[in-house]
């Protein structure tokens, strides 16, 4: 059976701008790629209202999530309404046990912002419940039991948000498949012009380029990468189950470890 991996994140194109390139090696690797955004994006436009914006941002989604090799997991709630609650979380409790996935891809638990936080914490309870006969998810699928490893990708601007800087435990080497990534990330078209507009982003795709840089510079021998901090494994698996470092060898550095 295909390794699983679900990337659970807050706003559509979140997943492609912190976790694209892992997910195009994993791919490469052999998984099965799962792709939830938790909110729709309707906040994110100066010019439509919220439908209209969610339409839209639904189609550039799909089509990120097509050129990733996702199965696409439709978004829950309007962007704004990621809140850690019983409702949404049985909702994102669902996503996992449908897709029962032995990697999950989570945004960091500091962030710049509370959607991105919020998320973070869904995706690990929504993880640590897939095997809990009762607790009820929404709609209704059976527990799922196995092995489990989560991990956390790196802030929005590698940054928490009293703009500190947030360093990863390890390292993936991106270079090879950084032009994919950015291919992917272009599919958000919609963004570049939200974010110019609200944040002064001059550069959408440069920006990502630049974090991924600044990144692989921490890392002390790549150009482009992404960094991860693998979730404490209580509850998920044991121990010495890394999946991640299993599947991507050679292009993963943590410091202090033989690769």
């Amino acid at each position: 059976m295909r390794p699983r991996v679900l990337a659970i994140a807050a706003h559509p194109d979140d997943i492609e701008f912190g976790m694209g390139g892992t997910l195009l090696l994993l791919g490469q690797a052999g998984c099965e790629i799962h792709y939830l955004n938790i909110a729709d994006g309707s906040g994110g436009s100066a010019v439509h209202d919220g439908p209209t914006t969610a339409a839209i941002r639904l189609g550039e989604a799909q089509q990120a999530a097509a050129l990733l090799g996702a199965v696409f997991h439709a978004p829950l709630v309007p962007d704004l309404e990621v809140f850690y609650e019983k409702a949404l979380l049985a909702r994102v409790g669902s996503a996992v046990r449908l897709a029962a996935p032995q990697i999950v891809l989570a945004q960091s638990p500091q962030d710049y912002m509370e959607d991105h936080m919020n998320a973070c914490r869904l995706a690990v309870t929504a993880a640590f419940c897939r095997g809990i006969p009762n607790f009820t998810v929404d709609p209704p699928r059976s527990p799922v039991n196995g092995d489990l490893a989560l991990y956390h990708a790196q802030p929005h601007g590698n940054r928490d948000p009293l703009n500190r800087v947030v360093e990863p435990d390890f390292y993936v080497d991106i270079e090879a498949v950084l032009e994919r990534k950015t291919a992917v990330l272009a599919a958000h078209r919609s963004q570049k012009e939200w974010l110019d507009h609200s944040q002064g982003i001059d550069s959408y795709l440069h920006a990502m380029q630049g974090y991924a840089a600044e990144v692989g510079r921490w890392s002390g021998r790549f150009t482009a990468a992404e960094g991860w901090r693998r979730h404490n494994p209580l509850g998920l698996g044991p121990p010495g189950y890394d999946p991640l470092m299993g599947l991507l060898g050679a292009t993963v550095h943590e410091p202090g470890r033989r690769v």
